[in-house]
């Protein structure tokens, strides 16, 4: 089991706390965690983009001069792609770049950047992590007794309000729900701070 220290909600620590290897205490796959980041950068693409083929831009319909006798290379259209204000050769066109990944792949991309934040020192397990109040003052407090500063990855035991608006306005923190835990913003962030029991209902679903 991977033993990583306990802290209260008050940023004290409180004890250790055993997390399941199956989960917080494999080797990362490097690969599988590539594939899986990959597919979600993938998906916020947002391919709009679009451009007119020669068969789309207006005008064009009268050949520009004679077959012979100009001198000049044949044209049969001022709308050809080597003309101004012709159509663009393989013009793009709206799209979607998302593409499947296996579930059992992305469990294990999940499982890799858990693990990793173990290895690294970087994962704050806290028994009860919640708010009395909306007040981003108390919070920055919070984690200034953690010790912890930068991008900061907050996973909360299912929707905490008063965490999630006090941690709003905190410059490199993002708030989610253990339902909804990114292997990107796991592995952006340069600490995870998780609930005790989203860290446990984690365990129980990537086991």
């Amino acid at each position: 089991m991977a033993t990583v220290k306990l802290y209260s909600n008050k940023g004290e620590v409180v004890g250790d706390i055993a997390l399941p290897d199956e989960v917080f205490g494999i080797t990362p796959n490097e690969a599988v965690v590539h594939e899986v980041v990959k597919a979600h950068l993938a998906a916020k693409r947002q391919g709009t983009q679009s451009s007119l083929t020669r068969a789309e831009v207006s005008g064009g319909g009268k050949k520009p001069y004679r077959q012979k006798g100009t001198g000049n290379a044949r044209q049969g259209s001022t709308r050809s792609p080597q003309w101004t204000h012709g159509g663009i050769v393989f013009a793009p066109k709206p799209r979607s770049y998302t593409f499947a990944v296996n579930k059992k792949v992305k469990r294990l991309a999940l499982r890799s950047a858990l693990s990793d934040k173990v290895l690294s020192e970087a994962i704050y397990v806290i028994d009860g992590l919640a708010q009395d109040e909306i007040k981003t003052k108390t919070f920055t407090e919070f984690l200034g007794k953690l010790g912890v500063s930068g991008k900061t990855y907050i996973v909360t035991d299912g929707v905490q309000a008063n965490v999630y608006k006090s941690a709003r306005n905190i410059k490199g923190a993002v708030v989610t729900t253990d339902g909804a835990v990114s292997v990107y913003d796991v592995l952006k962030a340069k600490t995870l701070v998780i609930d005790k029991t989203a860290a446990e209902k984690i365990a129980e679903v990537l086991k």
